[in-house]
């Protein structure tokens, strides 16, 4: 009988996504602190991405 020969492939890391860009990879974008009757602008402060939901990762 003959002997069968076998071939390995060769495993790939998967791709990984580009980063989201709004927020730029970092998960955090600014959102404006508004306070007041006329909801004036008084700084601003850190909030989560909810285009990638805090990943960092665009989605593909």
């Amino acid at each position: 009988m003959a002997r069968k020969t076998t071939t390995r492939t060769k495993k790939t890391a998967p791709a990984t996504p580009p980063p989201c860009e709004p927020c730029e990879g970092s998960g955090q974008v600014a959102i404006t602190v508004r306070v007041g009757r006329k909801r004036r602008p008084v700084g601003q402060q850190d909030g989560i991405c909810l285009t990638c939901f805090g990943t960092g990762q665009a989605d593909s």
